[in-house]
């Protein structure tokens, strides 16, 4: 009987390795979750081709959107963890406790890859009476109450790069100035209804080149390639490296308890897919940072993105419940 029973078990592990030897047997559904053409969109679907190259199977990819994206990361968190049903997001998730959006967010599933981020990078107008990050901080202290920073609402890069600011800088006196989106703000900049704003660098890139906007600084801590001559932040103040790096990113997510095996294959279906030429071409032409990030490295990616975020925005009195509420410690806590 002993030996039939480990004969038994021993025939179930081999099926269990063999199944995911096979994986994947079907269609893998993709949850993009915004709408099809916004970033999010074009970047799954821009790499999931290749990563379905190197995986053997067929991703059906499908824009489910609503609730700024809880809709769909409910579904996915609520699906079988097999590997078969893939949640494809952006940074939103992180603050949906914090924002009162939600009571879900990463910590329910295992990031397959965080594949790149938007690297943030403050401009101004043309006629701004400053042209450096360090000559910005030295007039908004001489001038409270004067420059005018553009803003898109509680959450949005704007607002989280401007707490930022003040959280490195001190709590400086500049006005803030609501806009529908970082399109309406820029032409905002540009026509010099606002002095400063904080955008992704990729839509950036143009009105710089244009000499519409100039280039502050980068928010990272490291340069880039596209404005070799402007300085990142950290270089001026060191106390950015609390938060940085940060900023808007894409990743490919699975419920937890997927097996590891299966997550594996899938982590290194999609990092190679993300070394494409292609795709590494698209990427950096729309300003953004290639990561290809999986396992620890990207789980402390998202816990140091989150706290540093919920308790910039509670501290600039931008969240509805406090992160402590859900055990977000502060950064370097």
């Amino acid at each position: 009987m002993k030996t039939f029973i480990l004969g038994a078990i021993g025939a179930l592990s081999l099926g269990a390795t063999a199944a995911l030897a096979d994986y994947p047997e079907k269609e893998i559904q993709g949850i993009i979750q915004w709408g099809a053409g916004g970033s999010t969109d074009t970047v799954m679907r821009s790499v999931t081709p290749h990563a379905e190259e190197v995986l053997g199977g067929t991703v059906v990819m499908q824009n489910m959107t609503g609730a700024v994206g809880a809709i769909a990361l409910n579904h996915v968190a609520g699906s079988s963890a097999d590997g078969y049903t893939l949640l494809m997001g952006a940074e939103n998730p992180l603050l949906y406790k914090i924002m009162g959006l939600g009571d879900k967010d990463y910590s329910e599933f295992t990031p397959v890859s965080i594949l790149a981020r938007g690297t943030p990078i403050l401009v101004a107008g043309s006629e701004a009476p400053f042209d450096t990050y360090a000559e910005m901080i030295d007039y908004v202290k001489a001038n409270p109450g004067e420059v005018r920073f553009g803003s898109t609402g509680p959450g949005g890069l704007a607002s989280v790069v401007t707490a930022m600011v003040k959280a490195v800088e001190g709590d400086l006196d500049v006005i803030e100035v609501p806009y529908d989106g970082d399109g309406p703000a820029l032409t905002g900049l540009q026509g010099g209804a606002i002095d400063v704003m904080a955008v992704v660098l990729g839509i950036a890139l143009d009105p710089i080149r244009a000499g519409n906007v100039k280039a502050l600084t980068v928010v990272d801590p490291q340069g880039v390639d596209q404005l070799p001559d402007v300085a990142p932040v950290t270089e001026t103040s060191e106390g950015f490296n609390t938060y940085l790096p940060w900023g808007p990113f894409f990743g490919v997510f699975t419920p937890k308890d997927t097996p590891e095996d299966v997550v594996a294959k899938l982590s290194a279906a999609y990092a190679e897919g993300a070394q494409n030429p292609e795709f590494v071409e698209m990427m950096q032409g729309r300003g953004f940072t290639l990561m290809g990030i999986s396992g620890d490295e990207a789980e402390a990616f998202l816990a140091k993105w989150q706290q540093g975020t919920a308790w910039l925005l509670q501290d600039a009195g931008l969240a509805k419940n406090s992160p402590e509420d859900f055990g977000i410690a502060r950064p370097g806590e």
